[in-house]
């Protein structure tokens, strides 16, 4: 056991390898274990083994059907007796003894070789039927081993049992089927700052649920899973939990812990209880991974964020129990698609991007959602994954990108892709379609208002949120619209007028009053991002004010929708933000409001009909759904759904 006095040293990376290297040195390390992988069966009635893997070839014990089988209703018969038999020279048959009634299914009765069908029979009442045809050897019987014949081959080893499957088991005369256990896969949270799933954290504290979320995707992968308490970041404790978890488990994960701060365990808890061969990967996100081998088993140590959790476990974790399984992992369905946004590389490391897709006109869309490794939301809304190899100069705005579906692909035909300006209350419509017109949806990305417009020009985008004014006439967004998308049919439909105003924390504590307090050397501004229409308007209202951006402190700080700003002002990091009233209310910070303006969506004409846009008007147009998003506060939705202005194609 390492030296309790150095345990909470710090602990280096000890590598920083591509993700191939770091496969093949997990293989190599797995291909000197002698027990290495599990290969446990187990054998269950058919009746439980859905979705388990043949642990061997299935070999027929019956015949099916195991004896010869009328195919039809009617009477089996001897076809040689019924030679000569025409409409113009009928024969007749005696009941029982040349002609015995048969129903679909049941046994031939000896010395029959066929059946005649019930609609080609004449019973004459005296006991005897007349038929006009004869009929040949096996007509209509089904004969023995029609289906499976005793012996052969059912189900080869490796295969996913689906009831089809189960079907042809009994058939075959199974009533039991030996399957491979599912690898038993140990997920250890660990963090002194967590709580379990239902308890209401603290500050500083956070819900554990990266357990919850890996645990089942083992599960989704055909493991068992082993889930066990959240560990606090001592040395000691970890590697009593690890070795305990080793006792009983195929696969060890520790969960955070894996990078190299003070607190940060899972290397050297691997490295005292086995050996450490790869500890960090040139992924991202996902960059600190720990691989090792303890007691004859694979422990790997995965980051905390959840976007690196999942990202990781899937590229390490997964084919481990594909092999304890006996069979590779199934490949996912790719597309080619564009990207609306540039996709910067990170040099060195292979960066997975996960993206919303849909279909604009005749080519399909792929719109990046946050980047950020703790954003578990980007898992909730991603349809795929583009990935930027390492060393590239990253992917231009527009350029063609391969996309590894996540899901099925059919969704992409009944997707509206919305890309502009964010609005709290387009989540609520993006839920209400989807409640309302499944399987429509609404796929939404944040880029600010100028960029929303620069999508719709390069057709990469059904609609946008704009909010953009135009300073000279007092005109919200169709000076705008003009001027980037000219010579466009466009139509502009009103969604709401919203409060906007300074987003401060709850009660006031600094005694903010007013836009020119953002120039106070003592107050920190957060601010959107350049494009954006409230930066747009905070520009404007600055300029009028006689305020010099440079002035305020964070100006060029960005965050790209207005819950992060106010997420920021409550949790401390900023003292002020310009936003929205929805966004305030729903964080419940304090608000002093500076105006209303004008938010409404730009629809390129040639996408009204589009059945998902034609939807999401018809939900506009709903009072219902107006009153629903009034709630939210600070919207007047008095309009909503009503063309503000048409431009035609030569405008």
């Amino acid at each position: 056991m390492s030296n309790p006095s150095s345990s909470n040293q710090r602990a280096v990376y000890l590598t920083d390898v591509p993700l191939a290297t770091a496969r093949e040195r997990l293989a190599t390390a797995l291909a000197e274990l002698p027990d290495w992988p599990s290969h446990r069966t187990l054998r269950l009635p058919l009746d439980q083994a859905l979705g388990r893997i043949t642990a061997a070839p299935v070999w027929a014990e019956l015949s099916s059907p195991h004896f010869p089988a009328a195919a039809m209703d009617g009477v089996a018969v001897s076809a040689a007796g019924t030679v000569g038999a025409t409409e113009t020279s009928p024969r007749h048959l005696k009941l029982d003894t040349e002609a015995i009634w048969i129903d679909t299914g049941d046994a031939m009765p000896p010395s029959t070789d066929a059946v005649i069908m019930i609609e080609d029979i004449h019973d004459r009442g005296d006991g005897t039927i007349e038929i006009t045809a004869a009929a040949a050897p096996w007509q209509h019987v089904r004969p023995m081993g029609e289906d499976i014949v005793a012996s052969e081959l059912v189900l080869p080893q490796g295969r996913r049992l689906e009831p089809r499957d189960l079907g042809a088991l009994a058939a075959a005369g199974h009533a039991e089927v030996d399957v491979v256990a599912p690898p038993r896969v140990a997920v250890i949270p660990t963090g002194s700052e967590l709580v379990p799933v239902g308890q209401t954290p603290r500050p500083g504290e956070l819900i554990e649920f990266n357990g919850l979320m890996l645990g089942a995707l083992a599960e989704t992968w055909g493991a068992e899973t082993l889930r066990g308490g959240i560990v606090a970041d001592d040395f000691h404790t970890i590697r009593d939990a690890t070795e305990a978890a080793l006792e009983s488990a195929d696969i060890v994960v520790i969960n955070a812990g894996s990078s190299a701060g003070r607190e940060d365990f899972s290397a050297r808890v691997i490295a005292d209880l086995g050996r450490v061969f790869v500890h960090g990967v040139a992924v991202r996100p996902g960059h600190p991974v720990v691989l090792g081998v303890a007691r004859g088993k694979p422990v790997l140590g995965i980051p905390g964020y959840p976007v690196s959790a999942a990202l990781t476990f899937e590229l390490f974790v997964r084919p481990l129990i594909e092999e304890c399984l006996g069979r590779a992992a199934p490949q996912r369905r790719t597309i080619k698609a564009v990207t609306p946004r540039q996709l910067v590389s990170h040099a060195g490391d292979d960066e997975f991007i996960r993206v919303r897709v849909g279909r604009v006109g005749d080519r399909i869309v792929a719109a990046p959602l946050e980047r950020a490794a703790g954003v578990i939301m980007s898992l909730v809304r991603a349809d795929g994954l583009v990935t930027v190899p390492r060393f590239s100069e990253g992917i231009a705005a527009g350029s063609e990108v391969e996309v590894e579906l996540l899901g099925e692909a059919e969704g992409i035909q009944h997707t509206a892709v919305a890309i502009g300006s964010h609005d709290p209350a387009l989540d609520l419509l993006a839920s209400e379609l989807s409640r309302r017109s499944p399987p429509m949806r609404l796929a939404s990305t944040n880029a600010g208002s100028y960029g929303g417009l620069v999508a719709l020009r390069r057709g990469e985008a059904h609609l946008a949120g704009c909010h953009l004014l135009d300073p000279a006439t007092g005109v919200y967004n169709e000076t705008d619209v003009r001027r980037v998308l000219p010579g466009r049919a466009i139509t502009l439909v009103h969604f709401a007028q919203r409060e906007q105003g300074l987003i401060l924390p709850k009660g006031n504590p600094m005694g903010l009053k007013s836009l020119s307090d953002l120039a106070r050397p003592d107050v920190r501004f957060v601010n959107r991002q350049r494009g954006a229409g409230t930066r747009m308007l905070l520009d404007h209202l600055l300029a009028r004010e006689g305020i010099d951006p440079s002035a305020i402190e964070g100006y060029d700080r960005e965050q790209y929708t207005h819950l992060a700003v106010a997420a920021d002002v409550d949790s401390g990091m900023a003292d002020a933000a310009l936003g929205i009233r929805a966004a305030a209310h729903a964080l419940g910070t304090d608000f002093i409001p500076v105006g209303m303006e004008q938010y409404d969506l730009v629809i390129p004409d040639e996408h009204l009909d589009h059945p998902p846009v034609a939807a999401l008007l018809g939900i506009l147009r709903d009072p219902t759904f107006a009153e629903a998003v009034h709630a939210m506060g600070g919207y007047d939705t008095a309009l909503m759904g009503q063309v503000v202005a048409e431009f035609g194609a030569d405008s």
